[in-house]
């Protein structure tokens, strides 16, 4: 069922995609199951009480018990989904990649209408922002003059990831709700005014000479339609001389 849904999905280059995938699956199986059980069902009870085979109404209702039986396996199969697949799965996809891992940590600040992806550049420390510095060419209102930002790469509806390296994606907004959503990667997470939140994915395939989508998937005004950014998966290689490309220059020492 997996191989079958994964004809008519985007193509799944995250270490978590697969799991997610099963139990995508697993619920299309179930789903299906219910409607076909429950159109037998009514088809047959249009059939038994018919009008010219039950011309009175009859009060007491059906004695049998299957209709309990089935409500009780339908209860146990959504338990199994819940607590033996989902919960667990939930679990590691909320939980950080530890240190040793060598995570690459990103910020990304949502804005009608656009994504502004935010490096924290060769000492691994995120300059600080203000929003009363932003202009529209500091789009997250970094201040330069602080050293730890002075290294520091910013990007618009670009973000560039380093393959089989665990990324932490920091988000946030300007103005309204956005919703950060790749869907190679199998993410989907708001991004909330005054609140940073994180997301954990690892990619296991390079996009090659293609880029993916980073969609919009909260309607955020009139531009929505239009706020698109664009995933670049690299090699270990590549992504050290796209990070070295676009580096700031050096400041002049005062």
């Amino acid at each position: 069922m997996t191989e079958f849904l994964g004809r008519y999905m985007p193509v799944n280059a995250a270490e978590h995609g697969p799991h997610l995938d099963m139990i995508n699956a697993l619920v299309h199986w179930v789903m299906l199951i219910l409607f076909v059980g429950w159109a037998l069902y009514f088809a047959f009870v249009l059939y038994r009480f018919r009008a010219s085979r039950s011309p009175k109404a009859d009060y007491g209702g059906v004695k049998s018990r299957l209709s309990t039986y089935s409500e009780a396996g339908v209860v146990v199969v959504e338990a199994v989904l819940l607590i033996g697949f989902s919960i667990p799965a939930w679990s590691r996809w909320i939980t950080p990649p530890p240190p040793t891992a060598n995570p690459l940590e990103v910020r990304m600040v949502a804005e009608q209408f656009a994504w502004n992806a935010h490096y924290p550049g060769a000492d691994g420390v995120f300059g600080r922002t203000d929003p009363a510095m932003v202009t529209p060419t500091n789009p997250i209102g970094l201040d330069a003059s602080d050293r730890r930002a002075q290294d520091d790469i910013v990007s618009i509806n670009q973000l560039h990831l380093e393959v089989d390296r665990p990324v932490v994606v920091r988000l946030t907004s300007k103005d309204v709700i956005h919703s950060f959503g790749i869907p190679t990667m199998r993410v989907k997470q708001d991004a909330i005014p005054g609140m940073e939140i994180p997301v954990y994915f690892t990619p296991v395939l390079t996009s090659g000479e293609e880029q993916w989508e980073i969609a919009c998937a909260q309607l955020c005004g009139l531009g929505h339609y239009r706020m698109r950014g664009f995933l670049t998966v690299h090699t270990p290689d590549q992504f050290q001389a796209w990070l070295a490309s676009n580096a700031p220059a050096a400041q002049p020492a005062m």
